[in-house]
């Protein structure tokens, strides 16, 4: 993962650390008594490389030096790869997966999207089935979130290197694009209430937001500009009807796994000691490249 400084326009605010300086120090002090990390150089001074032993392990660091008062923001993890024979391969994993019987198939189609082919089945016969999986470790990113939530918390999962292969190409982690605010200010129940219509919002009414922050997941695979702070206009004309009752429906909230389970490449998760936030690398909305399809901002 890169680890840098916090850049976004509330850096500073929350956290007493944040600083590239202080951020180096604190990485080299964890490496001292942490042996599994690795701390690299990148060609930006305010960016460090940092390599351990999964997204969970540097999950845990990056919560450690959140609780000291650190301010940084990371990126998506990805894997460390290798060239042997003028070939690129990356690391592989034994998926071994004991669930219900009704959830092989969504478990299967799951794996597939994720380049993971089934190796062997067990039946139990108590109704619960053993899976073999043989899938690069990049398709296992972020997937035990989803793999609970598809088999209702009744799936195990426990994965082992399985040694090198080929790389295997693309692999599509997330298929639901972002809504990012276009904006600064604070949401509002009536900008809230005709947006969560849209996807699943992330923030609840009354939070402040910023130009370029993820605030909820689009139902399509492109991503959404939107105007989350906008206020019902006031007139002194009523109309029989007019007035709708306002139902919010709970938002999900992100915590730091997840956050760095659900990013994409393009984005980054902005780490305060008070507050886990999404957004994208590019804040501006003209600086980032628009996708075929993408629709308006909704500032009417």
């Amino acid at each position: 993962m890169i680890f840098s400084s916090n850049n976004s326009p509330w850096a500073g605010r929350e956290g007493d650390f944040v600083t590239s300086r202080k951020l180096r120090e604190r990485l080299v002090y964890e490496q001292r008594k942490n042996v599994s990390l690795r701390i690299e150089e990148t060609d930006s001074p305010d960016a460090f490389r940092v390599t351990g032993r999964g997204e969970f392990q540097l999950a845990i660091v990056i919560e450690t030096m959140r609780r000291e008062g650190y301010e940084l923001q990371v990126s998506k993890p990805t894997v460390i790869t290798r060239e042997s024979g003028g070939v690129v391969q990356e690391p592989m994993e034994l998926l071994l997966i004991d669930i219900p019987e009704e959830h092989i198939g969504i478990v299967s189609q799951l794996l597939a999207t994720r380049r993971g082919k089934m190796t062997k089945m067990v039946h139990g016969g108590s109704g619960r089935v053993r899976l073999e999986f043989s899938v690069p470790s990049r398709g296992l990113i972020g997937f035990r979130s989803r793999f609970l939530t598809d088999t209702r918390g009744t799936g195990i999962m426990n994965a082992l290197f399985d040694g090198w292969a080929p790389w295997h190409g693309p692999i599509q982690a997330r298929s639901n694009g972002a809504m990012v605010a276009d904006r600064e200010g604070m949401t509002t129940p009536y900008a809230v209430f005709h947006l969560q219509e849209r996807g699943t919002l992330f923030i609840a009414p009354g939070t402040q937001v910023y130009e370029g922050m993820v605030v909820g997941e689009y139902s399509r695979d492109n991503d959404l500009n939107i105007n989350i702070t906008r206020e019902k206009k006031l007139t002194n004309i009523r109309a029989a009807g007019r007035d709708e009752n306002i139902l919010i429906t709970p938002h999900r909230e992100m915590g730091l796994e997840q956050g760095i389970e659900w990013i994409g490449d393009d984005e980054l998760v902005e780490v305060t000691p008070q507050s886990i936030r999404l957004r994208k690398k590019i804040l501006r909305q003209a600086g980032r490249p628009r996708r075929r399809g993408e629709e308006l901002s909704q500032d009417q």
